[in-house]
């Protein structure tokens, strides 16, 4: 299982939400750049990052900042928020970027995803954000009828490269993973599944490693307000691999 640092960029700049809401923002760094650095020293070995400003309005807002991370650093970068055409894959990925995250449009432009897929195989995940197991989207401002379980196994039979689970009522709040949650999207699919909401200590990321075929877990506000220590994190499930 891999532990994997979050970058959330909202006007250029490090920040965390509190349950996604974009009117509760703590502010951590003025230079992403730098933190992905320490990030990557650390021994991470891949890194997420999240256009916040993008999930929002639709259209990618912080690139100029992803692509500066992608200068700094040599680990792998997966990037979501705001992409929502071919056009933006086709951006992120001949810009360096490993791997794309599309959210909103999976619910809304399944084509777009198919089309995405079949142009990049394996570099293409679906965020799946959820408030008690139904889809939210639009920056998770809107919640949906859809359940999340019902669609894990929808696009598992597309051909995406993995699914990025998110427990919306957990996520920024440091109160834990929903183990329970998690665990019934893993074993819904056969793809790839990385669980993202609620990482807050050592015992959540020992917890999530009974995980069976769990394959990674995002970290975000833990590591920055000091729960979580990285390194250590990362050597423990080092050393279970």
């Amino acid at each position: 299982m891999l532990v994997i640092p979050a970058i959330d960029l909202k006007n250029g700049q490090c920040v965390r939400l509190f349950q996604g809401r974009k009117d509760e923002v703590t502010t951590y760094s003025s230079d992403p750049a730098a933190t992905a650095k320490i990030w990557e020293s650390y021994g991470a070995k891949l890194l997420h990052i999240v256009d916040l400003d993008g999930a929002f309005t639709g259209s990618q807002k912080n690139l100029d900042a992803i692509l500066k991370i992608r200068r700094l650093v040599k680990i792998p970068l997966q990037v979501g928020g705001g992409i929502r055409k071919i056009g933006n894959v086709v951006k992120l990925i001949s810009s360096g970027i490993d791997r794309v995250i599309i959210g909103t449009a999976a619910i809304e432009d399944p084509e777009f995803v198919t089309e995405a897929c079949n142009e990049y195989p394996g570099r293409v995940l679906v965020g799946i954000d959820a408030r008690d197991g139904m889809v939210a989207i639009k920056g998770w401002q809107e919640v949906t009828a859809i359940d999340a379980r019902g669609l894990a196994r929808r696009l598992d039979l597309i051909g995406i490269g993995g699914i990025i689970y998110t427990d919306i009522s957990r996520d920024g709040t440091l109160w834990g993973p929903n183990l329970e949650a998690i665990k019934k999207i893993v074993d819904s699919v056969n793809i790839p599944v990385i669980a993202s909401g609620g990482v807050s200590s050592i015992e959540d990321i020992r917890n999530l490693m009974r995980i069976k075929n769990l394959w990674g877990v995002i970290t975000g506000k833990a590591i920055y307000s000091g729960s979580l220590d990285l390194k250590e994190a990362l050597q423990i499930v080092q050393e279970k691999g």
